[in-house]
């Protein structure tokens, strides 16, 4: 008798949806694992990949592309917003909304239709150390 595939990594999958609740900030998988092993103890990296592939196919989750790195991962459906990425610990933080006008930087004639912007510098943490 034929029954349907189960869900076989519920305890994993809301493990990793706490992680990303909790830090409210872009994370990498390599982020994820160590904070989602505290709740599913040996919660393996290709379990996390596999995770997050389907919270992003679920739309729970979405893509932070950077330039030059591998993509981070954010909860979906947040306002239009930009990212400071630390360049001493790595890590990724939001920073919400638009602050200038960016239409004024568009080429005579074009039309803008989106942008990103990724500022770069040290965070909180980092820049009390330096």
């Amino acid at each position: 008798m034929y029954s349907p595939p189960m869900d076989r990594n519920t305890r994993q999958r809301q493990a990793i949806r706490r992680i990303f609740e909790e830090a409210d900030r872009p994370l990498s998988p390599q982020e994820v694992l160590p904070a989602a092993q505290s709740y599913v103890p040996g919660l393996g990296i290709a379990t996390v990949y596999r995770n997050l592939k389907a919270l992003v196919t679920d739309g729970w989750l979405e893509s932070v592309a950077l330039p030059g790195e591998p993509p981070r991962y954010e909860v979906a459906g947040k306002r239009h917003h930009h990212h400071f990425r630390c360049r001493t610990c790595d890590r990724v933080f939001e920073i919400d909304g638009c602050s200038t006008n960016l239409a004024q930087l568009t080429p005579r004639g074009f039309r803008l239709e989106g942008h990103d912007v990724v500022l770069y510098g040290l965070c909180t943490a980092c820049s009390k150390i330096v």
